[in-house]
């Protein structure tokens, strides 16, 4: 009988072992590969760190990116839970150190925003809307403001020819206004001084006024900066914008009265450094005691708070977003001690 010859077939000591090594899963117990995996995820997790923690020192020269960077910064964080899934899938040390210090630029930036700043009282309750010449509703969004029983109510984006219909739906709350342009100013308490002020649109987009207040005076200012545009070969379009922010600064810097109230749509957040001229010498109601961000556009999903309240010679106590009103924005509104 002849006997089989099995030597061909049989595996030679240690075959296959590179193969099946090769095709194993990492594993956290691989003490020098869990440190040499993931080191693209652990460059792009510092690179976001990077641009939040320098975010001020972008450039602006090009397309405006700094400003475009800051109009969205709290957003960046969205990057640490898509991260941080790809360095557990890599079992990568490297990466999970990296994203840490992503999460501690993010919360030292942004972490007071999600605390509760907000307090109790306030003798002043003041709203802003942009209204939206496109509102398909715009009594029922003046009704809603009504119900919102502010005692300073502030409207931007006002259309051609709708001043008296907002005026209709709100005199009965607001006896005292005033409508410069497209912007205006409905208050419980007598208006005196209500001027135009010059901001270079060729038309009236901000004005001033005088409030008296059971307080005192309040100089309250109504603006809506030019907008904004993200095109692709331009960029960040705001250089109208950043050139009537300065020129509404330098009216609101040479302000006779000490109790300041600026009311509007700015098209900018206040991390913008283009918005510096006003933010300087101006602090943010929501910045000091909201809770969150406080977004306001757009409506349908808020992204970005560019509907702003700022103070100056008065002590901000709250401050909230209100609901939607059929505008393309949302309401902001604050209470204040005069």
């Amino acid at each position: 009988m002849a006997r089989t010859d099995t030597s061909a077939v049989a595996p030679a000591p240690g075959a296959g072992e590179s193969g099946s090594e090769g095709r194993r899963a990492p594993r956290w117990s691989d003490r020098s590969g869990r440190w040499r995996r993931g080191l693209v995820i652990a460059a792009l997790a510092l690179l976001t760190a990077a641009v939040m923690l320098l975010h001020s020192k972008l450039p602006n020269s090009v397309g405006n990116l700094g400003s475009l960077i800051q109009t969205f910064l709290p957003w960046f964080g969205l990057a640490v839970p898509v991260l941080l899934v790809c360095a557990l899938i890599r079992r990568s040390v490297s990466a999970v150190a990296a994203i840490t210090v992503t999460v501690m630029v993010w919360v030292n930036l942004f972490g007071g925003a999600l605390l509760d700043k907000t307090g109790e009282g306030g003798a002043l309750m003041v709203v802003s809307h942009n209204v939206d010449a496109h509102n398909p509703d715009p009594r029922g969004t003046a009704r809603s403001l009504v119900e919102a029983d502010a005692d300073v109510l502030a409207l931007q984006e006002i259309p051609e020819g709708q001043e008296e219909l907002y005026d209709s739906e709100l005199t009965d709350a607001y006896p005292f206004h005033s409508v410069q342009g497209t912007v205006g100013l409905w208050s419980r308490y007598p208006m005196g001084d209500s001027e135009e002020i010059d901001i270079g649109m060729g038309w009236p987009r901000a004005m001033r006024s005088t409030v008296e207040t059971p307080q005192g005076v309040v100089a309250v200012y109504v603006a809506h900066l030019p907008s904004v545009r993200v095109e692709f070969r331009s960029g960040f379009t705001a250089g109208q914008r950043d050139r009537a922010a300065s020129t509404l600064a330098d009216a609101i810097s040479a302000e006779r009265h000490e109790r300041i109230i600026l009311l509007g749509d700015l098209n900018g957040t206040m991390n913008d450094r283009a918005l510096a001229p006003l933010t300087s010498q101006m602090r943010s109601t929501q910045g000091a005691t909201g809770r969150g961000f406080g977004f306001s556009f757009p409506a349908q999903f808020p992204m970005t708070r560019i509907d702003q309240i700022l103070v100056r010679g008065v002590e901000p106590v709250s401050s909230w977003s209100l609901p939607s009103t059929g505008s393309d924005h949302l309401p902001v509104a604050a209470r204040i001690d005069p």
